[in-house]
């Protein structure tokens, strides 16, 4: 496996418009990072750079100990799990899988090897007969796990893999991505725009807004800072309900000042009125503040 490092990464579009802005990120060999952010905040940008799929502006990027930029895509040594699985539907699974070490000019007997082991680890090697059609979304997923396990890549890339899946496949989803990070010792890097997601599956997790990194932490560091952006340095906030979203085991209040909008979570049974004003008093140990005209974290 090897390191992944972007040095001073920008990304600008057509017509000036800027996608990501000096993003440096080390991965570690074998190490599971999430980068996280709301749509348009340049993290599936970020994995296209590592993936040979967008050229930068300025920066470097580096898999291993090789300078990549000017490396094709298909010289790169990774290998990509999008969103909607990208199988052929006149193939069956065990060619989808195949296809790409046929084309590589792998033997035969080597490519059937590759696909059974694969196969037997993601639990589908009964599914090897049948096309993409006959498939459930999660065994889809799986297959487009499959076609990228068989390659034996020097690093993973997930772009947003779990979004077409449905609640209760997308947790099973997890924790088999779990398990398979464990047993290949593979480098991930994976995106997505769903906080549990980026929770449950990264060792480190990388916060990502309009184009720039504004923290990068392991999971439980991460959840100990509270996300403020211009907060004032005062820790009692007055504050009117909008809405309470009861979740079962908490609830999460949306409320405004005078200047903001934020949410709240608090415990099931604390579930204020709507349009009730109410005081929230700051643990000023766990605030993380960010300028307002950078979006930079302010140290």
């Amino acid at each position: 496996m090897a390191q992944v490092s972007l040095k001073d990464v920008t990304k600008y579009y057509p017509g000036n418009i800027p996608a990501i802005l000096n993003v440096s990120l080390g991965i570690e060999s074998k190490e599971f990072v999430v980068i996280v952010g709301p749509s348009g905040c340049g993290k599936s940008t970020t994995l296209r750079i590592v993936a040979g799929l967008e050229e930068v502006t300025s920066g470097d990027v580096y898999i291993g100990n090789k300078l990549v930029n000017d490396v094709p895509a298909k010289d790169r040594d990774i290998a990509m799990v999008f969103q909607n699985y990208a199988l052929y539907p006149h193939m069956s699974v065990y060619e989808n899988m195949a296809f790409g070490l046929k084309l590589r000019r792998y033997p035969k007997s080597e490519i059937a090897a590759r696909v059974k082991e694969t196969a037997e680890i993601l639990g589908i090697k009964e599914l090897l007969n049948r096309k993409p059609k006959e498939l459930s979304g999660g065994q889809r997923q799986r297959v487009a796990l499959g076609r990228a396990i068989v390659r034996k890549p020097l690093v993973f890339l997930f772009d947003e893999p779990l979004s077409n899946l449905d609640a209760k496949m997308r947790v099973q989803m997890r924790t088999e991505l779990n398990k398979l990070h464990i047993r290949l010792q593979s480098t991930m890097l994976y995106v997505t725009h769903d906080q549990t997601e980026a929770m449950t599956l990264g060792n480190r997790v990388v916060v990502m807004k309009d184009g720039i990194v504004q923290q990068v932490a392991d999971p439980i560091s991460l959840y100990d800072k509270l996300f403020v952006s211009d907060a004032p340095p005062e820790n009692i906030i007055k504050a009117t309900v909008d809405v309470v979203e009861p979740l079962g085991s908490e609830a999460f209040l949306y409320l405004t000042t005078k200047r903001h909008s934020f949410i709240a979570k608090v415990g099931p049974h604390d579930k204020p009125e709507v349009n009730q004003e109410m005081e929230l008093v700051m643990d000023m140990s766990k605030v993380h503040f960010f300028d307002k005209a950078t979006d930079e974290a302010i140290t």
